[in-house]
């Protein structure tokens, strides 16, 4: 079984991430292809696809949202995903023992929900859905109204986790602001949620953006568990990693030299290439990863790779007519490299912030 180390997983991946060149795919197509991009907040897909596109523009993807074609709603690991109209018929029937297991489990709602019929709390649900779109402070207190001796946010989580909701805008629009408010994606789409979906198709297009990978990697960014029982359905090619775990991967997918150039890349708050592995040492040093995952509240900021790795932070500061870019590395760069992140920073500053009469990038010294 052939051996692939760091390196090479490090570069099979970022090439499947479109992020060792820019791509010319246009946003949905890209959405799809990573299927789907992590979206707790509003804004981080933006950052994602730029770091990832050749002529990517906000209105690009804000159009999308507005027409449709792309939605926002409550996937893979529990957690809020951006993904193509059609990704999101497909795959939210199969992320459901995720969202129906949080109803049972999640350790503030429980003791409210204890006892409510599941399928009649989503029917009442659907039908208050049907009638207009509404935000969960809205759906709580009508769902309050027939278990009135329920906390209404308990109520609305509820629901949220047992009907396939999506957020609608101007949430998450370019440029505009709005609070979370829910349609059903069957009535937001107009066509109902994949009655057989292929969790093996899913899987292949998981490796075909973060392969090669192992099982217990597949799980990690899924959250779905049992997936041993279906991988060997999927005729792929098998390797090994340094330490000797099962690498998966399907046959013809691009593995680059593991000497191919890298260039700095600025990645979104919560970007899925930083979560999407139980093993995550093929984009980061174990030092990174404790640091990045030490901040607080679990809030990932916005990240660089430097040589594919990665490498430090970043942040936007915007004081009157200044646009300052604050990189802060995690070691000190080496002259060329910080020249190369300098570059990109500011061309980071020109996509975010265009109106700006001052780009700053300021990159923080490291101590020697």
């Amino acid at each position: 079984m052939t051996m692939l180390g760091r390196r090479e997983l490090n570069r099979a991946t970022l090439e499947r991430q479109l992020l060792l060149r820019r791509s010319e795919r246009s946003a949905v197509e890209t959405i799809d292809h990573l299927v789907g991009m992590q979206a707790q907040a509003p804004f981080p897909p933006y950052f994602g696809l730029w770091t990832r596109l050749a002529r990517f523009q906000p209105d690009d993807l804000a159009q999308r949202l507005l027409d449709r074609s792309v939605v926002r709603i409550v996937l893979m690991r529990g957690t809020v995903h951006l993904v193509s109209a059609a990704d999101c018929l497909r795959l939210r029937p199969l992320v459901q023992p995720i969202m129906g297991g949080a109803v049972r489990t999640n350790t503030q709602h429980r003791a409210e929900i204890a006892g409510i019929d599941h399928a009649e709390i989503a029917a009442l649900g659907r039908e208050l859905l049907d009638e207009q779109p509404r935000t969960a402070a809205q759906l709580g207190p009508l769902l309050a109204e027939r278990w009135p001796d329920r906390k209404p946010a308990s109520l609305a989580f509820a629901l949220r986790n047992l009907l396939p909701l999506v957020q609608i805008p101007p949430r998450a629009v370019w440029g505009r602001s709005g609070q979370p408010t829910y349609a059903t994606a069957e009535t937001w789409l107009g066509r109902p949620l994949a009655a057989e979906p292929s969790l093996e198709d899913v899987l292949r297009r998981y490796l075909a953006a973060f392969g090669p990978a192992t099982v217990a990697d597949m799980q990690v960014w899924s959250g779905l568990r049992g997936l041993k029982e279906v991988v060997p359905r999927l005729d792929l090619r098998t390797f090994r990693d340094e330490n000797g775990r099962q690498l998966l991967d399907l046959p013809d997918a691009p593995r680059p030299d593991p000497d191919v150039p890298s260039p700095p890349r600025f990645l979104a708050p919560f970007d899925n290439v930083l979560l999407s592995h139980k093993d995550r040492s093929r984009v980061m040093h174990e030092d990174g990863r404790k640091r990045l995952f030490s901040m607080k509240n679990a809030v990932l900021p916005g990240t660089i790779l430097v040589d594919g790795f990665l490498h430090g932070t970043w942040r936007l500061a915007r004081r009157k007519h200044t646009a300052t870019l604050l990189i802060e590395p995690y070691r000190k760069l080496p002259e060329e490299d910080a020249d190369a992140v300098a570059l990109e920073g500011r061309r980071l500053l020109q996509f975010a912030e265009p109106d700006a009469a001052d780009h700053d990038v300021q990159i923080t010294p490291v101590a020697v």
